[in-house]
């Protein structure tokens, strides 16, 4: 009949020897477990030693439980300052040992978080600029293949895939008019309602018109479109892209002799520059609709007079500005969604992400994009 388990010590001057025998097995657990408290207790000394070493020879069956009763054994002693070894164990047994102590690791507490000194932040602020120019060199390079490839598909005219063009265009732009209408005509009543009590003090309710003309044909009705198509057309794209990268299809596209950017790229970027600055046309409109059905309820002014005053209040390149921004804005957006879904790594997970990234990171660009056109017309003094 195979012995039970057991365990042995001697101190060996500033050391101490260990000896384990017998069968560390579950059915042994208890028994083991009440040795070796003993054996901590018996240790408990004024002059603990500084080196432990366990000699497994004599261990003749080990499991997953008597696995970790001799890693819990070496910590014990490590945490008291000695420095523990597991010696002369059945080659058999390593393996079982070595997932045992990697499982450990695994499930390890974690350790208290100390304040963060001036260095982590330093070091923190050092890591977030790294990964921003990361980011901005690979859109760079991103940008200089789509245009590239762009011109040779200039020099070859029958390569562009005109039909998921106007399928793109269809989805990005006809199908984005009932959110864009209906947010711009909610916007321009907000609008013109707080504009109207803030001039009412001056008795010039009648330059709500102004107010509200210039900021929509200017700003509001190109930003506003842009937000909502970076949340809702970039996404998709992220996310098209990104399913297409997880089930390999852009591999398959990729060993068939097809150009991802030309076949998947190209389309939906030229669909939305042209779709974008017809949206924001069309937002302009529905946002001045907006503001001549509150200015008509709250202020009195008629549609007639309405028109007669904005009309006044729109000339020369004041109602162009907008739209000249939203081509750019579309090139962002569609960039952006584009490059993160061919970035998606072959996960569920990464595609939630970088979807996400590519609509911060959209609206973000567009608001940089923006403020970079206010300061350039306001320098040309238009």
């Amino acid at each position: 009949m195979a012995e039970e388990a057991w365990i042995e010590a001697k101190r060996a001057g500033p050391g101490l020897d260990l000896a384990a025998g017998g069968r560390w097995l579950v059915s042994s657990a208890a028994l083991l477990d009440a040795r070796l408290k003993v054996l901590d207790r018996a240790f408990e000394s004024a002059a603990p030693p500084r080196r432990v070493a366990i000699d497994c020879s004599k261990v003749e069956a080990l499991d997953t439980v008597g696995a970790w009763l001799l890693l819990r054994l070496v910590a014990v002693l490590e945490s008291r300052g000695a420095a523990a070894t597991i010696e002369h164990l059945d080659a058999r047994f390593s393996p079982l040992l070595r997932q045992a102590e990697k499982f450990a690791r695994a499930t390890a507490p974690a350790a208290p978080e100390r304040r963060a000194g001036p260095i982590d932040l330093l070091a923190e602020l050092g890591r977030i600029t790294s990964s921003a120019i990361r980011q901005i060199a690979s859109g760079l390079d991103f940008f200089g293949l789509v245009v590239i490839t762009g011109l040779g598909t200039l020099r070859h005219p029958g390569r562009f895939r005109f039909v998921a063009f106007v399928s793109h265009m269809q989805r990005t732009g006809s199908t984005a008019l009932p959110i864009v209408g209906l947010l711009s005509f909610l916007v321009g009543i907000v609008f013109a309602y707080q504009g109207a009590d803030q001039l009412r003090y001056y008795g010039a309710e009648i330059f709500t018109v102004n107010l509200l003309g210039l900021a929509f044909a200017r700003e509001l009705g190109v930003l506003l479109t842009a937000i909502i198509v970076a949340g809702r057309s970039g996404s998709a794209f992220t996310a098209e892209i990104g399913t297409m990268q997880v089930n390999e299809e852009i591999d398959a596209m990729t060993t068939l002799g097809l150009d991802p950017i030309e076949v998947l790229v190209l389309p939906r970027l030229c669909a939305l520059a042209v779709t974008l600055p017809l949206l924001t046309f069309y937002a302009n409109v529905m946002g001045m609709v907006g503001g001549a059905f509150i200015c008509d309820l709250s202020l009195g002014i008629p549609l007639p007079l309405f028109l007669q005053q904005l009309r006044g209040a729109i000339t020369g390149w004041s109602f162009w500005l907008g739209i000249l921004k939203a081509p750019f804005f579309a090139v962002c957006i569609a960039l952006i969604g584009c490059r993160e879904g061919l970035a998606v790594t072959r996960s569920a997970e990464s595609v939630g992400r970088l979807t996400t990234l590519s609509v911060v990171e959209s609206i973000f660009l567009v608001i940089i994009f923006d403020a970079a056109f206010s300061i350039i017309f306001a320098q040309l003094n238009i």
